[in-house]
């Protein structure tokens, strides 16, 4: 039987993280021959993952433009797909996660009736439009795949009740952990002096990451100036906020932490220094959806700042908390945090849910193993 082709799709930091060790796994299996095309639906932020996990793609359409649209990152990325897709004739198109890019991907694929495999399937919200648009791209992403790569169990029974059928639904964990693996250690030091210089031993440290357009305004600042607060209250606790690059986000945080004493704002991190920090954090902040998968990785428990989320099995788990946007609430469970050690440990030393490091293992398998009863 002549090698499986697949071509390996992706355009954002987040897909490039989870997609990497597979890519890795994919470069030492026997009968693979695995194709890489990113978008670059984001451009600088995808660079820095590809240099840290030394890959180097066979295709870049280099999509990325300053203010593009939901619509123009869409058509810009079919139609770059549909070249390359015409080109390399793949057997299976692999897509991760909920960006514009993992749907123009399964659509282009499927315009070419080309097998689908969507790694991070069935993660549902509950809600179309939060966040917005990545559970509408999942969602659409799920119609068109023949491969469901869902990491817990809870994602396979979303699946299961959209009528998907259970014998193209793999349970394999999180490739996120797989990454964490690779990249975190114990020695590793920081090229900003700033972060080298905060004593992570005997302060305990705060990471904030915020981002989300349903969050941007007065959710954000609400938020914002109960962490503002929590840190003026604990005087062993500083806080750093990688600012996210939207110019609306950073506006709001320059507001609510300027002059404000043990708050550290800084320029994004490369995914190896942000990990790092994280290792060393004492409690995560955030409304990412990787970070509930990834903190808890590292015993470091995970206040999320949103309404709903994706993610269940870590509320679940109690390695994370959904505390909403309001003030109050994201005031009086960090609160809870710092001044309660048994409700910090309790979240710290909870099992985390979504795997054991070997799902990229696991989904290179299936995808030898069953891809020629899918012809």
């Amino acid at each position: 039987m002549s090698n499986i082709k697949v071509l390996t799709v992706f355009g954002t930091r987040p897909e490039g993280i989870k997609m990497a060790p597979i890519i890795k796994v994919m470069e030492k299996t026997e009968g693979i021959e695995n194709i890489i095309c990113i978008t670059a639906q984001h451009r600088e932020m995808l660079d820095q993952v590809l240099n840290i996990f030394d890959i180097e793609p066979d295709y870049d359409l280099n999509i990325f433009k300053p203010g593009q649209t939901l619509t123009e990152i869409t058509t810009r990325a079919l139609e770059g797909l549909e070249r390359v897709i015409i080109e390399t004739n793949p057997d299976v198109l692999l897509v991760q996660g909920d960006t514009t890019t993992v749907f123009s991907g399964a659509l282009a694929a499927f315009y070419q009736k080309v097998k689908i495999g969507h790694v991070e399937a069935g993660l549902r919200s509950g809600n179309l439009y939060s966040p917005y648009p990545e559970e509408a791209n999942r969602r659409l992403t799920g119609v068109l795949t023949d491969f469901h790569f869902a990491p817990t169990e809870n994602n396979r029974q979303n699946l299961l009740r959209e009528g998907y059928p259970d014998d193209r639904i793999f349970i394999t964990g999180n490739t996120v952990i797989d990454a964490l693996n690779y990249v975190v250690k114990e020695d590793y030091e920081f090229k900003d002096s700033k972060l080298n210089s905060i004593d992570y031993k005997n302060k305990r440290v705060i990471l904030l990451t915020s981002h989300r357009r349903e969050n941007i305004g007065k959710p954000m600042e609400d938020i914002f100036s109960a962490v503002r607060d929590i840190v003026n209250k604990y005087s062993d606790v500083e806080l750093i906020f990688p600012i996210h690059l939207n110019p609306k986000v950073r506006d709001i945080a320059h507001r609510v932490f300027d002059n404000q004493e043990r708050v550290h704002i800084i320029e994004p991190l490369d995914y190896e220094p942000f990990t790092n920090l994280m290792a060393r954090s004492y409690l995560v902040v955030t409304d990412s959806g990787g970070l509930q998968e990834e903190a808890p990785s590292l015993g470091k428990p995970v206040l999320v700042i949103r309404e709903e989320t994706e993610r269940p099995e870590g509320i679940e788990a109690g390695t994370a908390k959904l505390v909403g946007t309001q003030y109050d609430n994201v005031y009086r469970e960090l609160d809870i945090l710092l001044s309660n050690e048994e409700e910090y440990h309790k979240m710290a030393n909870a099992v985390n849910p979504y795997g054991d490091g070997k799902a990229s293992e696991r989904i290179v398998d299936i995808i030898s193993q069953n891809y020629k009863y899918s012809k």
